[in-house]
């Protein structure tokens, strides 16, 4: 029976998918938040069991099997391993990184016309640990889609505790310290400008102290970064986004929300990144389970949030005007990316980085004009009006 309701379970979940290409966009939103909740309820799915319990005093005979054809390729850890201890957290987090990668990259890929998929590539990292880099180039919708995770252990270089000493961290400055570290993070520069750029990342990080105490904390964020500015689109997004918040506390989305407008800003710009989302760091109470359970609803909202916005636009019509314009606002985000992103500095200053997935983030294609300035009354300049002057969209 159990295994019966998994396979209804999973054929539920793919129906679900397929009738969203059929329906009207007020469906599509409701079915994407649907089909989510029954992912995440499902999440049992990831895991096939090799004997069927017939009594209670069975159950310690069941032999779980992790089901890695869920995933975009096997995980960093042993599969064997990431069942042993459930309540591990490094465990768990990495289990849901593989989640979150597969569905998002599998979603962009349907959104493809001619069958474009993901480039997948595993890769290893000798100080420890790795990661799994997934990148779609040249799409008909997606120029270039990067989805990375990346479950790493090592010792914290100089640099890397200085900076995190500097947000209120406890650490010992001058000293090497055991981490580990594991996320998700993608950026999708799409080719229509009409679509926006979306970057999430969500992160665990946990730094074992000289006196044997471990220190652990959550972070991380989406945030929407448009052309061409659609304010019924930053409405959903943003409303999306405030309902996976206030499912765990009402202040969450009012305060990330703050926190994102003040992170992705262009300082020596005067402008944002984008129209912003949510965004933060350390977060470490009121407990382990409580902080998982939000990264979790954070990350399932990615989809939901973005990809109704990418099948309204991926079609519209755009010439050589509205291409420069993308262009030049791209290489604003190569100049957040490489002069302010922490990300970036941390995965950088650490030994062993990779320096392929850490720049994934950078699009195929940017533009910078000398002293450029979009014309009065504009559908540029009223992009740019609303990136000096972040506003409250829900």
């Amino acid at each position: 029976m159990n295994a019966l309701r998994r396979r209804l379970s999973t054929l539920v979940s793919l129906t679900t998918f397929q009738l969203l290409r059929r329906t009207s966009k007020r469906s599509q939103q409701r079915l994407f938040v649907g089909g989510f909740m029954l992912a995440s309820s499902g999440f049992a799915t990831l895991i096939t069991y090799a004997n069927a319990a017939a009594t209670p005093d069975d159950a310690s005979k069941v032999k779980r099997k992790l089901n890695v054809n869920r995933f975009m390729a096997e995980p960093i850890t042993d599969a064997n391993v990431l069942l042993e201890d459930p309540d591990n957290m490094r465990h768990r987090m990495e289990l849901l990184i593989m989640e979150i990668q597969a569905e998002f990259c599998r979603s962009l890929e349907t959104e493809e016309m001619n069958g474009q998929k993901f480039i997948v590539d595993r890769w290893h990292r000798k100080e420890g640990g790795g990661g799994i880099t997934c990148v779609l180039q040249d799409g008909d919708v997606f120029e270039k889609a990067g989805v990375n995770i990346s479950v790493v252990t090592g010792w914290l270089p100089p640099q890397a505790v200085q900076q995190m000493r500097a947000r209120g961290k406890n650490l010992t400055e001058g000293t090497k310290l055991p981490f580990f570290a594991s996320g998700v993070s993608a950026v999708i520069h799409p080719r229509n400008p009409n679509v926006p750029t979306i970057h999430f990342n969500y992160r665990y990080f946990e730094v074992e102290t000289p006196d044997g105490q471990k220190q652990w904390w959550f972070g991380g964020g989406t945030d929407l970064t448009p052309y061409y500015l659609d304010e019924k689109d930053a409405f959903h997004f943003h409303k999306t986004l405030k309902d996976a918040c206030d499912e765990h506390d009402a202040t969450y989305y009012p305060k990330f929300k703050k926190w994102c407008d003040e992170y992705f800003r262009i300082k020596h710009r005067n402008e944002s990144r984008g129209i912003g989302g949510i965004f933060f760091d350390d977060i470490d109470s009121p407990n382990q389970d409580a902080c998982f359970n939000f990264i979790s609803s954070c990350a399932r909202a990615v989809i939901p949030s973005y990809l109704p916005i990418v099948q309204k636009h991926k079609n519209d019509d755009y010439g050589n005007n509205e291409r420069q314009w993308q262009l030049l606002r791209r290489g604003r985000y190569v100049e957040f990316n490489l002069i302010y992103d922490r990300g970036t500095k941390f995965g950088l200053y650490t030994p062993g980085a990779r320096y392929e997935s850490i720049l994934m983030s950078l699009p195929l294609h940017a533009r910078w004009e000398y002293m450029h300035e979009p014309k009065e009354k504009t559908r540029e300049s009223e992009l740019l009006k609303v990136l000096k002057n972040p506003k409250d969209w829900v």
